[in-house]
């Protein structure tokens, strides 16, 4: 049975730990590097990367109040996105953790060089064995370390404030002058550098499960832990670049040091040493404790070695976890140059925090009846599209090798998805429950649209050779479509003549065409709608058929299926010619005997069938006073959030119909012995067709021929024109959303 962590984080240790996470190199080493990109200008860089992390702390603080579970950035991009979104983001987010631990570790070393004569060999050495104590106080418990980590952070806080304080009363104002000195290019860089500076302010939902009443804790400690901050970086900045001449301070790595010395003299600098190393400690503290708790809820979902959601009985905590974590953080310090390492880490932090915002929106569109949270992000959604572009800009900021990294990161976590998760875990995320509604949405509105905007002129073409009973289906058909808006019904026979005979000759009335007029006009009286007879002689019967369409200009174009190997044809012709060169819809009616209608069935998936096709089925139903039954066949493994979103859709679809309506939903394996037998009552069964190439048919097969072949009764195979408009994009989200583009 597994163990729950104990809650046992309050406030103000919460708090410490996300305020211990940002501070410390962004504070303490990165202000002389970034100064070298942007002049004076640094001060505003390091107020814009705070507005731009406000949004994802926003939506991040809501998040962890619905989820106070442990896993943060991980938790809330699986459940939104889905698993493999979430395996990127949570072995991106472990990977940027430990390499940011690991940077401040070996950075200590700067600093401790100010304090004591220490060999260069021997400074890894001291990472190391910080390293370890720090995995220790992690084992033993989050209480040991949420009180060290208050500790160091109220120190440190305290110090800048004085620093502030006091150094505020120094500053030179010929110093800020030119302030824009490497222009918006130069601002826009720095902003980007010092973005990892507020990192650490999210962390706190990753413990999320160990803090007390996360309700009210978790929100409030993020986001005045940002506030804080961004005030504090802003102030201390402002002070750095006040009395630190430019020469002293661009590509400075003791940049606080730097500056203390000149208004405070070396003790100064000496103090300020002590506490950059307690800071340095502080960020590595909690980069252990927050980055351990990734693998803990990867594990939890399957997509990470189950060992690492286990509970150590006695302090409570997950030691494989941090260990594991540990492990990987050492080998770091000994063997990798992690400076380099943490830069390309910072471009996939800025990544998920604009992923944070997505996963937000995803959560607030969906209708998952268990996100409920506590805490409500204000401004939605304007804050969180806000924090997407910012990130966006910022990214591009980064150059090449940052980028670089980042695709590494998100190959490796598909490749780790691919190998090892994705046969264990089932789950979809939030975003594509809200990407499926939204798609039924739009379907339905169409569908009304299409309904009220109904075919006007209808062509139907028959054959030399086509029965009496096929020709009134046909006619009788067409007159359904046509009679709502008192159309035009053209019914035309296509007379094909050889090359070598004059289509001149031809045009005399034989006796079969006086007796194909009359016996259509014989339907007259019954249909109470205009109807042209005609006949069309011609060498080729397709192109006819087109110009005949686009002479009346037609909506629709309605024919006689004839089955063939392999295909099916109209007029000799194969059906996939008109789909392709029709300017307007084309139905296909197989006709098996079809007379009185009293049910129409129409096959669908919901969310991506082709309204015209319903528009069409709803006029035939309403006009032959029939009943109108939508079928659906989802997999017996669909997602609870497909079945629901399916019935949702099919309630929908019954307050567009005009008609008596039913709707049936069935789960099976087998697709399309299971719609053919839900057809056995049907008089009519309306399926959406595409057309396909030859190579296509011959390795796929053609889905809505081989269905029509297997159903018992009458068929209309009906592709809207629309269907060729349909964006690549489009086909994608509905493979994403349905597992199918087919049209039904």
């Amino acid at each position: 049975m597994p163990k729950d962590l104990e809650r046992d984080l309050s406030l103000v240790s919460t708090t410490s730990i996300s305020i211990g996470a940002m501070v410390g190199s962004g504070i303490f080493v990165l202000p002389g590097l970034a100064a070298a990109k942007a002049g004076p200008a640094v001060i505003l860089a390091y107020f814009l990367a705070g507005v731009v992390v406000l949004p994802a702390a926003i939506s991040k603080a809501e998040m962890a109040t619905a989820m106070p579970e442990a896993g943060g950035t991980y938790l809330y991009i699986d459940r939104a996105m889905g698993p493999l979104p979430g395996t990127i983001a949570g072995i991106g987010a472990w990977f940027s953790l430990i390499f940011k631990s690991a940077f401040a570790l070996v950075g200590l070393g700067a600093y401790l060089l100010l304090l004591v004569e220490i060999p260069p060999g021997l400074l890894t050495g001291v990472g190391l064995g910080i390293a370890l104590l720090l995995i220790a106080v992690n084992m033993v418990g989050v209480k040991q370390t949420g009180r060290l980590q208050a500790t160091i952070v109220s120190v440190v806080v305290l110090s800048l404030v004085g620093f502030v304080a006091d150094g505020s009363t120094y500053v030179d104002g010929d110093l800020y002058h030119p302030f824009f000195s490497h222009g918006g290019g130069g601002l826009l860089a720095a902003t980007g550098f010092v973005f990892v500076s507020y990192a650490g302010v999210t962390k706190i939902a990753s413990v999320a499960e160990e803090v007390e009443n996360p309700g009210r804790t978790i929100p409030r400690a993020i986001l005045g832990s940002v506030v804080l901050m961004m005030f504090l970086y802003t102030l201390t900045v402002f002070v750095i670049v006040g009395v630190t001449p430019p020469e002293s301070l661009h590509h400075n790595l003791t940049p606080m040091a730097a500056a203390a010395v000149q208004f405070a003299g070396e003790s100064a600098r000496l103090a300020v040493a002590v506490v950059a190393v307690l800071a340095l400690t502080s960020m590595a503290n909690a980069g252990i404790l927050s980055s351990s708790r990734y693998p803990l809820a990867m594990s939890r979902d399957s997509l990470a070695p189950h060992r690492f959601s286990r509970i150590n009985d006695r302090f409570k905590t997950p030691v494989a976890a941090i260990a594991f974590t540990g492990v990987v953080l050492l080998v770091l310090i000994a063997f990798v140059p992690v400076n380099e390492l943490a830069k390309l880490a910072s471009a996939f932090q800025i990544v998920v925090f604009g992923l944070i915002n997505v996963a937000l929106v995803a959560f607030r569109e969906s209708s998952l009846d268990w996100y409920d949270p506590e805490f409500v992000a204000p401004g939605y959604p304007w804050v969180q599209l806000f924090g997407m572009v910012g990130t966006v800009v910022l990214l591009t900021q980064l150059g090449l090798i940052p980028l670089i990294g980042a695709i590494g990161i998100f190959v490796f976590g598909v490749g780790w998805y691919r190998l090892y998760g994705r046969d264990k875990t089932d789950r979809e995320g939030a975003a594509l429950d809200a990407l499926r509604r939204s798609m039924g949405q739009q379907t339905l509105d169409r569908t009304e649209r299409a309904v009220a905007d109904s075919h006007e002129n209808v062509l139907v073409v028959v054959g030399e050779d086509t029965d009496p009973s096929r020709i009134r289906a046909l006619v009788r058909m067409g007159a359904s479509i046509v009679a709502k808006n008192d159309g035009t019904l053209r019914v035309a026979k296509i007379e094909p003549v050889p090359e070598q005979t004059t289509l001149s000759s031809m045009v005399e009335s034989s006796e079969d065409d006086i007796a194909f007029e009359k016996q259509v006009t014989e339907l007259l009286p019954s249909m109470e709608t205009s109807v042209v007879v005609d006949e069309l002689v011609t060498h080729n019967p397709r192109h006819a058929v087109v110009s005949a369409a686009d002479e009346m200009d037609a909506d629709v174009v309605f024919g006689e299926l004839e089955p063939d190997y392999l295909h099916a044809e109209l007029l000799g012709s194969d059906i996939d010619w008109y789909m392709n060169h029709a300017s307007c819809d084309v139905g296909f009616l197989r006709n098996r005997g079809l007379g009185d209608l009293s049910t129409v069935t129409v096959l669908v998936e919901p969310g991506i069938f082709n309204a015209a096709k319903v528009s069409v089925a709803m006029a035939i139903a309403t006009h032959r006073d029939a009943t109108l039954r939508f079928v659906t066949a989802l997999a017996n493994d669909a997602s609870p959030e497909l079945v629901d979103a399916t019935e949702d859709f099919y309630r929908g679809l019954e307050n567009v119909s005009e008609v008596s309506t039913e709707w049936e939903l069935i789960r099976t394996d087998d697709r399309v012995g299971t719609l053919v037998d839900a057809t056995t009552d049907s008089d009519l069964v309306v399926l959406g067709t595409i057309p396909h190439s030859t190579l296509n048919m011959l390795l796929f097969g053609h889905f809505s021929i081989d269905i029509s072949d297997r159903i018992d009764g009458s068929v209309l195979l009906f592709y809207p024109n629309e269907s060729d408009r349909r964006p690549f994009v489009r086909k994608v989200l509905e493979r994403a959303a349905f597992g199918t583009t087919e049209s039904s």
